[in-house]
């Protein structure tokens, strides 16, 4: 059996930003993806939003990572030519009921490190977007969006660079914790064939919980119990009247259907939320007929959304830990620390991927 350093699972953002991480740290990295690409699961299937860190509870890991995150995000494409931009956003209360809402959410943006909202009465929230229905809204500076493909290449490129390597149509079939400490990984593909690590990191994405599963002396309590989300897009025929992304005040166990705006200004709406009782195959196909409350819901911020003006676009499905509506990142060591295991990675984090790769580097780098 081959012996390496470090292995990496998964080739998506966060996978790859641990992976580029833990090479510039010194470590010898090899990343393992079952698809033929980098950035081909939850990573594809994304707002590519640079979130602010505005929502999350004071003091966790997401709020943490995401606020740490963004900036380094905007560096690195300021320094890599990435496509992004910092069009900002606006946390819109439709009636004067859902003011103090907005207090609340600028306290708690505050103590998230998240100091530059601001503000704005009806007139100035109409003077930025006048297709509003506002009766006062937050201004978020630093929400933005970045074009995410080209931050995964970019990522890779510096991978490659500092003398990782990705090996593609490689899945992971099993493996087992070894009497020295390491881990031994079965990979399965045209050749398959085995590999000891020394250092494992398990950011699988959806399936991180399986990966973990089908490592013998893996302790059973050390995976989580999890659920699936399945989130669905709608994009707007024609052009969008905003220039800034429009999120409604955020209701229990979610943010609403908001807009987004890619980085070629098409406006899209979403996500809902349809939970999937049945996750041994994910279908991302949108339903139509799901689009009646997206109207419903706009239309208390936008009111002059037209009819017929939606159809379906994308979709993507976010894991849930312990079923939770809302659950924290985890980043936790197993084996004696040879498994790191990357579990509950959705949204934000897209936006925290480079401060979750400093983490596992700072914490686990060293040889």
């Amino acid at each position: 059996m081959e012996r390496v350093d470090c292995v990496v699972i998964g080739a998506g953002v966060v996978g790859l930003a641990a992976a580029r991480a833990l090479t510039l740290a010194g470590r010898d990295v090899i990343v393992v993806e079952t698809e033929p690409a980098i950035g081909m699961g939850t990573s594809s299937r994304n707002s590519e939003v640079i979130h602010a860190g505005i929502y999350y509870p004071p003091g966790s890991m997401k709020a943490e990572l995401c606020v740490a995150g963004k900036h380094l995000l905007y560096a690195y494409c300021a320094s890599r030519g990435v496509p992004h931009r910092r069009l900002g956003k606006l946390i819109v209360a439709s009636d004067e009921d859902q003011i103090p809402r907005l207090a609340d959410l600028k306290a708690r943006a505050g103590r998230n490190g998240v100091g530059d909202l601001e503000f704005l009465d009806r007139s100035a929230a109409l003077a930025l977007e006048p297709d509003l229905k506002v009766a006062a809204a937050l201004l978020s500076p630093s929400t933005g969006i970045v074009d995410s493909h080209a931050y995964m290449l970019a990522m890779q490129g510096d991978l490659e660079d500092a003398g990782g390597s990705i090996a593609f149509r490689t899945p992971m079939t099993g493996g087992a914790v070894l009497p020295g400490g390491e881990i031994a990984l079965r990979f399965g593909g045209a050749e398959p064939f085995e590999l000891a690590a020394r250092l494992v990191v398990n950011a699988g994405g959806l399936a991180a919980h399986r990966v973990a599963s089908s490592i013998e002396g893996v302790p059973v309590d050390a995976i989580p119990d999890v659920g699936f989300a399945k989130g669905n897009y709608f994009a707007l025929d024609g052009r969008s009247p905003f220039t800034h992304l429009i999120y409604p005040v955020p209701e229990r166990g979610g943010l609403g259907v908001h807009l987004t705006l890619d980085m070629g200004g098409q406006a899209r709406f979403g996500p809902d939320v349809e939970w999937l009782e049945n996750t041994d195959i994910l279908n991302y196909e949108v339903d139509p007929r799901r689009a009646d409350p997206f109207y419903a819901a706009i239309r208390t911020y936008w009111p002059g959304l037209p009819d017929g003006a939606l159809h379906p676009d994308y979709s993507g499905i976010r894991v849930k830990l312990d079923r939770e509506p809302s659950p924290d990142f985890r980043i936790e060591a197993t084996c004696g620390g040879a498994l790191i295991n990357l579990f509950g990675f959705e949204s934000p984090g897209l936006t925290a991927s480079l401060a979750v790769g400093e983490a596992v580097a700072q914490r686990f780098g060293a040889g």
